[in-house]
């Protein structure tokens, strides 16, 4: 009689651990979908949940999970995972699901890519708190008018990469770049834009004006191949999609 008395008392405990985890532990979340990476460019700057952005922690941006959620993040291309723990808003580019630390992005071996597909796992959900909540919705907002101004309807979800002319494969470490975010035949509207990119942290932003044609040119110039990808999250953040990635000969 003891030993059925025992026998309950730890099957009750034994049942409450069990249904005391997390249930979205190795959770498939969504497959098949686009990470980039961010790194110098945002180091020590603050993130959507207020804490410091560090490029050597095992962190993530996400546009709707809440904060502290950790995601399996499986490259598909090599198999190598990561987890990464959520942290951020982003990324703010049309075809991208999330963006991750540097050095999440060596682990899964994507640094001369930039990007790559991935799955996605949740190994622990985050308290989906009203910070949570405000962020996710900021973040939706801004994707919203980013998917508007490409001629797309506000409520439509797209899985359509941005058509710019970066060719990912080739940004091989110690290669520098130059992005031409605009042409103009006004010098003024050049300047407008140039102004723009400045005030968004982005340097080494130049004129370069076509003799023929009288056309000014906005360049950044010579932009480091692992800072290309911080640049691009940038100037989606300000609206500039229409842009050409050029390697510096």
């Amino acid at each position: 009689m003891q030993a059925v008395k025992f026998f309950k008392k730890n099957l009750l405990i034994l049942l409450i651990l069990i249904f005391s985890l997390p249930v979205y532990a190795g959770t498939l979340y969504k497959t098949n979908v686009v990470a980039s990476y961010y790194a110098e460019a945002f180091h020590g700057k603050k993130t959507s949940n207020g804490e410091t952005f560090n490029m050597n922690a095992l962190t993530c941006a996400h546009k709707s999970l809440p904060f502290n959620t950790v995601i399996k993040v499986t490259n598909l291309k090599n198999g190598k995972t990561v987890n990464v723990r959520v942290n951020d808003r982003g990324p703010f580019v049309i075809g991208r699901e999330i963006d991750l630390s540097k050095a999440a992005a060596i682990k899964l071996g994507m640094i001369g890519s930039g990007t790559t597909k991935v799955k996605l796992e949740i190994e622990k959900m985050g308290p989906n708190t009203k910070a949570s909540q405000q962020t996710a919705a900021k973040a939706q907002k801004m994707m919203n008018a980013l998917i508007a101004s490409k001629g797309g309807s506000k409520t439509t979800k797209t899985t359509s990469a941005v058509k710019v002319k970066t060719d990912s494969s080739k940004l091989q470490p110690g290669t520098k770049w130059n992005i031409q975010t605009g042409a103009f035949s006004s010098k003024d509207n050049a300047n407008k834009q140039a102004q723009k990119i400045l005030k968004a942290g982005i340097k080494n932003v130049v004129f370069q004006t076509v003799k023929s044609t009288g056309v000014v040119r906005v360049v950044i110039k010579e932009v480091p191949a692992e800072q290309v990808h911080d640049i691009e999250t940038k100037l989606q953040k300000i609206s500039i999609t229409d842009y050409t990635v050029k390697l510096v000969k």
